[in-house]
């Protein structure tokens, strides 16, 4: 089945929910999700379906913590796309304000609890309101987001899946992108200078704190 813009939509709003922190909402969604992923081609859909199984087999309690084990606690794994590309440096703050800019224009708020780089939030401005920008987006944080889905799978996180299917939404990784990919994994993210700011403004910090 050829994937169309529609299946993208729809794809990107499944991962965008399971990209999240797993609470009730998402327990009583799971069905809804598996009724979206049959309708996928295969390669967006099955990986869906390969976290649905885990989710519906888990104890929602033991879900929350892996989620929050996972993301919260290893950078490797950070959900947020400007870390990957600009590390804990003031330039990911112009990162940040790029993101914010770009979802204002499309008339997306965002609450004062997010920051506009988490990939759920990311996919769910690609679903809900620009899936052109929401692509762009995506694919200028190609390395970023290839190296959390190969960090993923290489721990045997039950998130692996779901970065597979959103790979599978974008292009083809081309050689400088696979090179940039290379890159970021030998050398890591960019480390801030001593001595400067925080990376990020005052207004993208949840009660003060950077994630």
């Amino acid at each position: 089945m050829t994937i169309t813009d529609t299946h993208r939509v729809l794809a990107w709003q499944a991962q965008s929910l399971l990209m999240s922190y797993p609470d009730q909402q998402l327990t009583g969604r799971l069905p809804l999700l598996r009724e979206v992923s049959a309708t996928l081609p295969s390669a967006l859909g099955t990986p869906i379906r390969a976290f649905l199984d885990h989710a519906e087999t888990t104890d929602p309690v033991d879900l929350a913590a892996d989620y929050v084990a996972t993301f919260d606690h290893h950078k490797r794994f950070s959900p947020y796309l400007t870390y990957f590309s600009h590390g804990d440096t003031r330039k990911r703050g112009v990162a940040l304000l790029r993101f914010k800019h770009i979802y204002r224009a499309a008339g997306l708020v965002m609450r004062d609890d997010e920051l506009p780089d988490h990939l759920a939030v990311v996919l769910e401005f690609a679903a809900t309101a620009d899936a052109e920008a929401g692509a762009r987006l995506l694919i200028e944080h190609r390395a970023g987001v290839e190296l959390l889905r190969l960090g993923l799978r290489e721990a045997g996180s039950a998130w692996a899946p779901v970065l597979d299917s959103v790979s599978a939404t974008l292009p083809a990784l081309g050689r400088n992108e696979r090179d940039a990919v290379a890159q970021l994994a030998a050398q890591g993210p960019p480390e801030e200078e001593v001595g400067l700011a925080p990376f990020a403004p005052s207004d993208y910090m949840p009660q003060g704190a950077a994630r």
